[in-house]
């Protein structure tokens, strides 16, 4: 059972300015998550979305239990990425 991992088109283009070193990271944090997000995910207060912690970058994430999805939001250096999705 592992879910299924969606990038929307403005996290695509976030991840893709990233250097090869973070997109690997980033990669392998998001492969690890698939199988049980809840273990590595911390809800946002005030949201409804969940953040996950790679370094100093922050992929904000909508997890969707239900369908097995997890929708990636936001991928962004942590003193931006609050205001890249909000």
């Amino acid at each position: 059972m592992s879910y299924e991992i969606i990038f929307t088109t403005k996290a695509e283009k976030q991840f893709k300015k990233l250097d090869k070193i973070t997109q690997t990271r980033i990669g392998y944090a998001l492969e690890r998550i698939s199988t049980r997000p809840d273990e590595y995910v911390r809800k946002l207060s005030g949201f409804s979305y969940y953040r996950l912690r790679v370094g100093d970058y922050r992929i904000i994430m909508d997890i969707q239990h239900q369908s097995l999805i997890i929708f990636i939001i936001a991928v962004a250096h942590r003193r931006n990425v609050y205001e890249s999705f909000g």
